[in-house]
């Protein structure tokens, strides 16, 4: 394991989300500016649709069995940690696995394995 990978692996599982989230959002939004000529406002509805709790959680379910036993531990370790934020449009079940979808997708990022990233997210939609 090298340095970068000890010191991300000893950041929480919600901070990998934190970023997740984010390279997740980019990535979408680049995917639909590129492969469609929508407007602004419906570019940012048609994001709603795969970034939304729900829609990630299915994500994870689809892409489970791709995942490698290191890959499915770090969406173990997301998934389970304690979160006492819900957002009023999740139910607790989609919220936990669209924290470890996200938490995949951080940690991917975090420890710069860019190629892995790609793959995994060219699955998702």
């Amino acid at each position: 394991m090298d340095e970068t990978q000890k010191r991300v692996n000893e950041l929480s599982p919600l901070t990998w989300a934190y970023i997740g989230d984010a390279v997740y959002e980019l990535y979408i939004r680049e995917k639909l500016i590129n492969e469609t000529k929508l407007k602004p406002h419906k570019l940012h509805i048609e994001s709603i649709k795969h970034v939304k709790a729900s829609a990630q959680a299915e994500t994870l379910r689809k892409i489970e069995d791709m995942l490698t036993d290191e890959e499915k531990e770090i969406v173990r370790r997301a998934r389970n940690t304690k979160n006492h934020h819900l957002p009023k449009n999740a139910n607790v079940n989609d919220y936990m696995h669209s924290t470890a979808f996200e938490g995949l997708i951080g940690y991917l990022y975090l420890t710069k394995q860019e190629k892995r990233l790609e793959e995994i997210l060219s699955k998702t939609m």
